[in-house]
Parts: structure tokens; C-alpha cells; sequence
């Protein structure tokens, strides 16, 4: 699906499935430096079994146009921008690592347009090192290769993918090497300079779950422990064997907790 948001095309993956208003919807926002692409298995199944499932592409990455957004705020009204340019009152909102900031905050400060929130490798606050922070501001290639070792478990580095013809880490490098001049540092800083998601939290009003990876080191489960204290009504699933990302090393997992959840 193609959109026009603040004067620039948005790229949303739906599987190729015409937009139904008579079904429910659900978006899904990916992570730092990703685009819709990390959500393939994901979404195409809700687009196959009765919702609207659009994987956006925010600004500045994949395929949709305009400058990359410099803090997690102003993704979050962006994600609401996109609802109403697809004609969506109410969506589930998924996000994961800096995405699941933005639905956090997203559906914090707009709960009436919420009808669940999934939060995947959340982290609340979202700290980055200043290695990484100054390998990403140099465009150094460095930084890509420090966030694919941290992301992923080490059994996990190894191959052995359940979901066929996926390589882990060379898929990782080669997303992240797509990205334009700087926007990984964009991406970064916004996350590092949050310091809304407690507030938000206690501002959502629909059912949430958290999803988390026990290896995960780039957004540790321990992170997230205040984010679930204040939250109202949620549900967690801590997946074993699983470092920061979530929907590409343990797909099936990803995907049965979302099913059972939404």
C-alpha cells in the first residue's frame, strides 16, 4: 500500500491484500535502522487471516520518502498521521525495539485509537552506548556490525533458522548497509533521548503485551521491568534462547504469542 503522509509517499507492506474497511486493523513499526521487512512472517499472516495488517516503512527508510523522525514522539504521531491516511480510527499497534517505543508513547498519549499494543525488546529507558552512538554519527561500518552481534543470540549466529533461506546476521548487514548517511544515528539518538515511556505507560489504556528475548542484549529483559510495573493490563512472554530480534530468530514464537494476543 502506498500513502501520502506530510507530503511524502509511505511505504506500508500488506501483502498484497486490498484494504478492507470491514476488518480490523493492526500496524506494525520496526526498529532502529530496519524497515518493514523484519515483520514478513508476521504480518502476511494476519493479512491472510482477517486483518488489515499494513508493515510501515518510516520515514527516511525502505521505501517511504521524507526525512528520517528525530524522536520517538514525533514517530508516534506520525503512526497516527498513517492511520488517518489509510481511513483507520483504531488499530493494534506492534512495535518492536525503537517501534515499540513509538506505539508505546503512541498509544500512552492517544488511547482512544488503540485496541491493543504488542511491545517487542522494549526498553524503557532505551540507553545507547556511546560507541555505538559515534560509530552510527561517522556512518561507520563499525556500527552496523556491533548492533548485528549484540542482536542476536549466540546460537543464534550460527545459522539454523526455522523460517527457510533466512541468513540471521548477513540479512541484518545487508538491511542496515541499505540505509541512507546518517540515519541510523537519528534512529539511535531518539531512542537514547526518551524519557517519556513510564508516563506513557500509565496512560494506555488497552491490553498490552511485552514480548522479551532472555539473551537479548541490546535492550536486557531487566530494562523493561518498570515499563510492565506500570502497566495496567498486561501480558508477558519471555522467549528462551532469544537475543533483541525477536521476529527473526525465533519466528514461530513471535508470531503464536501475537496470534494468541490479538
Amino acid at each position: 500500500m502506498q500513502l501520502i503522509v506530510d507530503g511524502n509517499g509511505v511505504y506500508a507492506y500488506s501483502a498484497s491484500r486490498r484494504f478492507d474497511p470491514a476488518l480490523p486493523a493492526v500496524l506494525f513499526v520496526h526498529g532502529a535502522g530496519l524497515d518493514h521487512s523484519v515483520w514478513a512472517l508476521q504480518s502476511r499472516y494476519f493479512a491472510h487471516h482477517g486483518w488489515n495488517a499494513l508493515a510501515l516503512d518510516l520515514p527516511g527508510h525502505g521505501r517511504s520518502g521524507g526525512q528520517a523522525l528525530t524522536s520517538i514522539s514525533s514517530i508516534a504521531d506520525w503512526t497516527m498521521r498513517v492511520m488517518d491516511a489509510a481511513g483507520i480510527a483504531r488499530a493494534a499497534l506492534v512495535g518492536h525495539s525503537m517501534g515499540s517505543l513509538a506505539t508505546l508513547d503512541a498509544a500512552g498519549r492517544h488511547p482512544e485509537r488503540a485496541t491493543r499494543l504488542a511491545l517487542l525488546a522494549p526498553s524503557v529507558p532505551m540507553p545507547v552506548s556511546e560507541a555505538l552512538l559515534a560509530a552510527a554519527r561517522a556512518n561507520d561500518h563499525a556500527a552496523y556490525e556491533l548492533i548485528t552481534e549484540w542482536s542476536f543470540a549466540p546460537a543464534h549466529q550460527t545459522g539454523g533458522n526455522r523460517q527457510p533461506g533466512v541468513w540471521m546476521t548477513g540479512n541484518a548487514l545487508r538491511l542496515m548497509e541499505r540505509l541512507r548517511p546518517g540515519v541510523l544515528h537519528v534512529d539511535l539518538s531518539a531512542c537514547n533521548d526518551y524519557r517519556d515511556g513510564l508516563a506513557a505507560a500509565r496512560g494506555v489504556r488497552c491490553p498490552v503485551l511485552v514480548v522479551l528475548g532472555d539473551r537479548d542484549r541490546m535492550a536486557p529483559a531487566r530494562n523493561a521491568r518498570e515499563l510492565i510495573a506500570a502497566l495496567a493490563d498486561k501480558r508477558v512472554v519471555t522467549m528462551a534462547d532469544t537475543g533483541h530480534s525477536l521476529m527473526v530468530e525465533s519466528p514461530d514464537a513471535a508470531l503464536d504469542a501475537l496470534r494468541e494476543f490479538l
